[in-house]
């Protein structure tokens, strides 16, 4: 029996993890965490019979702890951590959005611990410390994004130097195919209505932008060790096909499935065993056809920007994220237009060089820069 705690379990991953738990007599489940949203966080304890749970935001722990006489509530990041450290668990899944999945990252690691990374902030941030971390304590990342998932079992098999390229697929989002022009006056709500996922609306946000797969180009770059120039990023609007890669030979190796998160999500709490997951068996001939065109960087210039913050190092990728994830907020709350989130970005990348990283207090001091001129820059906008 696996003993499992969710770190950001109210979220679409850690809702649809429970459903694959719920499934699986191989999982157990000890523990539950949140951002600040403590009233469903109770009912899934309640549901799963779940004793000891944390709230980051200190409070909403207050709140549940007076709700709830079931069990334990710890409270604040150093809550998550203890939730994690003492938890006696087997493997975290870090489904929390954002650079807050940091912490529990490096927790779990430090530990020790198997962790299933929903959380790809962690490794854009925490770069080669969040892997250094990770093999000096034999603590394994397998990754939960489809397309992660999918190049961790295509390069299970393949001995090293076989593998000459690593290609991720993206969705192009509801807006592929516009043109800057038409991208103007898009809503929240345009944005939010994404053709083949149903995701939480950061996520969907970042993946309008192609923020998404930038992201995902480093963390594939930190999880399998290929440089920038060996992973590419091509549009399939279907997302079928989740990831291949190409090998030495001239072979090309693709992982294909109908889009539901369940089932990385089962891989990675199950492996290196397979579970059934409640999916329709692939159907090429209903399919037809599947389709690919490259990226437009020029219009959707988020992607270019991941490009230019991961080839620069140091703490350049985890400014490009802060400076996305307050852009991104300020365009949910109607302070900033679509078109203004790379622009942003832009300038917050021109405005803090990238710096060395020696220590994880390096990386949290330029998240805090970042965000700082990010805020000034969006009410510039907005003003």
């Amino acid at each position: 029996m696996r003993r499992i705690v969710i770190v950001g379990s109210t979220g679409s991953i850690g809702t649809q993890a429970l459903d694959v738990i719920e499934r699986s007599d191989q999982l157990e489940l000890v523990g539950l965490a949140a951002g600040r949203s403590w009233e469903p966080l109770l009912a899934q304890a309640q549901a799963h019979g779940v004793e000891r749970i944390a709230l980051a935001d200190g409070d909403a722990a207050a709140r549940a702890s007076e709700a709830w006489t079931g069990g334990e509530v710890l409270g604040g990041a150093e809550g998550l951590v203890e939730l994690i450290t003492e938890g006696e668990c087997d493997l975290v899944l870090n489904a929390l959005v954002g650079s807050a999945g940091l912490g529990p990252t490096i927790a779990t690691l430090g530990e020790g611990i198997d962790l299933a990374l929903a959380n790809k902030e962690s490794l854009v941030v925490g770069g080669e410390l969040v892997s250094a971390l990770g093999e000096a304590t034999g603590a394994r990342i397998i990754p939960v994004d489809s397309e992660h998932s999918a190049l961790y079992q295509l390069l299970s098999s393949e001995r090293p130097g076989t593998v000459d390229r690593l290609v991720l697929t993206a969705s192009g989002g509801p807006f592929r195919g516009r043109t800057a022009a038409e991208l103007r006056s898009v809503t929240r709500e345009e944005a939010l209505a994404h053709p083949t996922w149903e995701m939480g609306g950061k996520i969907t946000i970042d993946s309008a932008t192609l923020m998404n797969k930038g992201l995902e180009l480093i963390e594939a770059h930190h999880l399998f060790g290929l440089s920038y120039d060996q992973i590419d990023v091509v549009v399939h609007p279907q997302s079928i096909i989740h990831a291949l890669i190409q090998l030495n030979d001239g072979a090309s190796l693709a992982h294909l499935g109908y889009p539901d998160m369940r089932v990385p999500i089962s891989f990675a709490l199950h492996h290196p065993e397979r579970a059934d997951v409640p999916v329709a068996p692939l159907d090429l001939v209903e399919l037809g056809a599947l389709t690919f065109e490259a990226p437009d960087t020029d219009t959707f210039a988020c992607l270019a920007l991941a490009r230019v913050a991961a080839r620069a190092g140091g703490t350049a990728p985890c400014v490009l994220n802060a400076a996305n994830e307050i852009a991104v907020h300020a365009f949910l709350e109607g302070e900033i237009g679509f078109l203004d989130i790379a622009r942003l970005i832009e300038r917050t990348l021109e405005e803090l060089p990238s710096r060395p990283v020696r220590h994880f207090s390096d990386l949290y001091e330029a998240d805090s820069e970042a965000r700082e001129i990010t805020r000034r820059l969006a009410e510039g906008v907005s003003a």
